[in-house]
């Protein structure tokens, strides 16, 4: 029988077969292929939590909610940063 005087952890496995910059990959080109604007849809998206501003196109909306919303922004800011030729 477990002890429920203390604490139990649960930890899910964030570790995908398809990584964060895939997901945004992917979610970006489903967007665009239904003509929607990709950034605004997927900013909307970040800012308020409502995945109705993704698509379901090619299950984009399932993809894009495996992962928590700052990972997709320090996902998007590290590719940034990285791409800037101000970087030195």
């Amino acid at each position: 029988m477990q002890d429920l005087g203390n604490t139990q952890f649960f930890k899910v496995d964030t570790n995908s077969s398809v990584g964060v910059s895939e997901i945004l990959h992917q979610v970006y080109e489903a967007l665009s292929e239904k003509g929607y604007n990709p950034i605004n849809q997927i900013v909307g998206y970040i800012m308020s939590g409502d995945p109705s501003f993704i698509t379901s196109h090619k299950n984009a909306r399932s993809l894009v909610m495996k992962v928590e919303r700052d990972e997709l922004v320090e996902e998007m800011l590290r590719a940034y940063v990285e791409n800037e030729s101000w970087k030195k």
